[in-house]
């Protein structure tokens, strides 16, 4: 297969010549290796092939990588990581349009959603395509991700993004994205008071959220103190460091035992959806977004039943791009500051060995994918 394209420099690329690319597959827990394997097909009908420029590393894609698993879907053979990635156009296939519904070109810039729904079952149907029956998502076993040089995916799932967002905050539009599904879940007014457990990428996102919905004062519960002083920076009101403070004890003394109207967790679960529940007002709302590592999560249901609460399961995002390259574009979100590492393809495993073990304040890691080499 040759595909070229015009650069804006006016120099053709070509795919490599011995039909071979880079990719970072994962074999089991912490066995992530770099490869050669083979390049991927033309665009067929609705695809796009895509040269991968920066990916992201989730907190969701730490949980396969330590574990072999997330929640009940299990690594029972190798492949390619990562989800939040952006990429640039390479090729189109007939009727490749846009997740806007517009023709998509070579050249292209682009975010891309890794979520791959089927449009056709049930839930789709009803408008809930994060709850597709069929859902194939990229980087969740079976189905490879973007830690790879080329891909092919569905043109609905690209997002064109300006100039002025450039890769590494398009890639950061995926978990912006869940962000401002979680928002949207919280139905969030203006003046509204809103705990959020844990302050890791997601969580530093719903603060930034919760600010430009209007809502006042915003808690947020953490227990790295570099987090803590980000969740500061990003308008949170009161920010309690978990390592030296009871959260639930601090959040009811600062609303003088009310509690608040909205607990979003965006942590790993455990002990954080209790104190969401415990931190809740009677008739208050709480969203869960954390994905627990051991697939269990624990509250006391007298509290919940006895508040009347409204509780939220947080499944990925509902056509959230178009808001989210708005937010970027316009400036009214700061996606850069998240990212406190990067690395070459090449180092991926290292990349996510520091990122699993919380070291060097790590943040957000940008894995930048066309730079293959150490």
């Amino acid at each position: 297969m040759v595909v070229s394209q015009m650069d804006g420099e006016g120099a053709l690329e070509k795919l490599p010549e011995d039909g071979k690319m880079w990719a970072a597959k994962l074999y089991g827990a912490r066995d992530m290796r770099i490869e050669r394997v083979p390049l991927p097909p033309a665009p067929g009908p609705g695809e796009v092939l895509l040269r991968v420029t920066v990916t992201t590393i989730c907190g969701s894609d730490l949980h396969t990588f330590i574990n072999g698993r997330i929640g009940d879907t299990e690594l029972l053979s190798p492949i390619v990581m990562g989800h939040e990635f952006a990429a640039v156009i390479l090729a189109v296939g007939p009727d490749a349009f846009d997740g806007n519904h517009e023709p998509l070109r070579p050249g292209q810039r682009v975010a891309v959603d890794p979520a791959m729904p089927c449009g056709y079952c049930e839930f789709c149907r009803k408008g809930n395509p994060n709850l597709c029956l069929n859902m194939r998502f990229c980087g969740l076993w079976p189905d490879d991700g973007s830690l790879r040089e080329y891909m092919i995916m569905p043109a609905e799932s690209c997002f064109p993004v300006p100039d002025s967002v450039n890769d590494t905050e398009a890639a950061l539009l995926e978990p912006l994205g869940v962000a401002i599904h979680a928002v949207d879940l919280a139905k969030l007014r203006v003046e509204e008071s809103v705990a959020v457990v844990g302050a890791g990428p997601i969580g530093l996102l719903i603060v930034q959220m919760a600010r430009l919905s209007g809502a006042h004062p915003i808690f947020v519960t953490e227990r790295l103190p570099w987090r803590v002083e980000l969740a500061r920076r990003y308008g949170a009101d009161v920010v309690i460091d978990i390592g030296k403070t009871d959260p639930v004890q601090a959040v009811m003394e600062a609303t003088g035992g009310r509690g608040v109207d909205v607990a979003i967790e965006a942590a790993w679960g455990g002990d954080a959806v209790e104190q969401a529940v415990e931190m809740a007002c009677p008739g208050g709302r709480v969203v869960l977004v954390g994905i627990p590592s051991e697939d269990v999560m624990t509250m006391r249901a007298s509290a919940a039943r006895r508040k009347g609460l409204t509780i939220k399961m947080s499944r990925r995002m509902k056509h959230a791009y178009p808001r989210a390259v708005r937010l970027a574009e316009q400036g009214k979100i700061d996606l850069m500051s998240l990212v406190t590492h990067r690395f070459p393809l090449a180092q991926v495993a290292e990349a996510y060995e520091l990122n699993a073990g919380y070291r060097d304040q790590v943040v957000k890691v940008a894995v930048d994918v066309t730079s293959h080499t150490a």
